[in-house]
């Protein structure tokens, strides 16, 4: 089946990240989200990141303005009975996606590939609430998706050879550049990424170094480009909480046990880069 529309469910960050790389290889974008403030949003975080490039002289005004035309903001989900195929990139809860997909499976033609862009929750749990297992994967983007070359593909189980030749595919059209990661929780990337930050959030706990400290040391001496605590706020301390309490609870392994300190943040709603205030302040 060719791909002409592409779907996207959330408007945030990362969606509107999605969306943007989408309409810019080509494909019209249908961006959804649970109201008109928070596409708009998303719609003017894309024309202004596109503008900046303009600015650079990276691109044209023209093709900026088409790139913008290819997307069309929506708030209801029935919208994406015109997607070809459709990434689900609401928030870290599994909830929220079990509903989004369930839905998504009464709305979308049945030919069509319904994908979640997930941080860490298994695929499979999320297939389970379709009708279409098969054509259920993982395109998991990193932040900030115009920038960021990975792709992970997830294969569940039930994951069909064709549904992940097409998504592998989407990704290299998109410019990026994928690798497959089997279905456990966490994937690959943050498997391997979380427990780092949970640890370096333990380190400031527990007094062994400052924040600038922890982030200089693993910055300076492991190459990091940003460290652990600043790379925390930008991703989203609520979402490396969800993260690292999925990975507590998948594999029932007390070393993935979430840093007390990171939840006092979150209940104190301090959740990094989007509310000003994390593990350092923003303006």
């Amino acid at each position: 089946m060719e791909i002409r529309t592409f779907g996207v469910i959330g408007a945030g960050q990362m969606g509107a990240g999605i969306a943007q790389v989408a309409a810019m290889s080509g494909l019209n974008v249908i961006m959804n989200d649970i109201n008109e403030q928070l596409v708009n949003k998303g719609l003017d975080g894309i024309t202004r990141l596109l503008g900046k490039s303009v600015e650079k002289g990276r691109m044209s005004s023209g093709d900026k303005d088409m790139i913008v035309s290819r997307i069309r903001t929506s708030v209801d989900l029935k919208d994406m009975e015109a997607a070809d195929y459709v990434v689900e990139a609401a928030s870290e809860r599994p909830d929220i996606k079990f509903k989004i997909f369930s839905d998504l499976d009464s709305i979308c033609r049945e030919q069509v590939i319904l994908a979640s862009n997930t941080s860490s929750i298994p695929i499979g749990r999320i297939a389970a609430n379709t009708k279409r297992p098969d054509r259920v994967a993982g395109m998991h983007f990193m932040n900030p998706v115009p920038v960021m070359k990975l792709v992970e593909v997830i294969r569940a189980l039930a994951t069909s050879d064709e549904t992940f030749r097409v998504t592998w595919d989407l990704a290299l059209k998109f410019g990026k550049t994928p690798a497959e990661a089997n279905d456990y929780p966490g994937f690959i990337s943050n498997r391997i990424l979380m427990p780092m930050i949970n640890e370096a959030v333990y380190c400031l706990y527990h007094g062994v170094g400052s924040r600038e400290d922890i982030d200089t040391v693993m910055k300076l001496g492991m190459n990091h480009p940003m460290g652990p605590l600043a790379l925390a706020d930008l991703i989203g301390l609520d979402t490396c909480l969800a993260i690292m309490e999925t990975l507590y609870h998948g594999f029932s392994d007390s070393k993935y046990r979430p840093c007390p300190l990171l939840r006092r943040y979150v209940e104190a709603g301090w959740l990094g880069r989007k509310t000003g205030k994390g593990f350092y302040e923003y303006d």
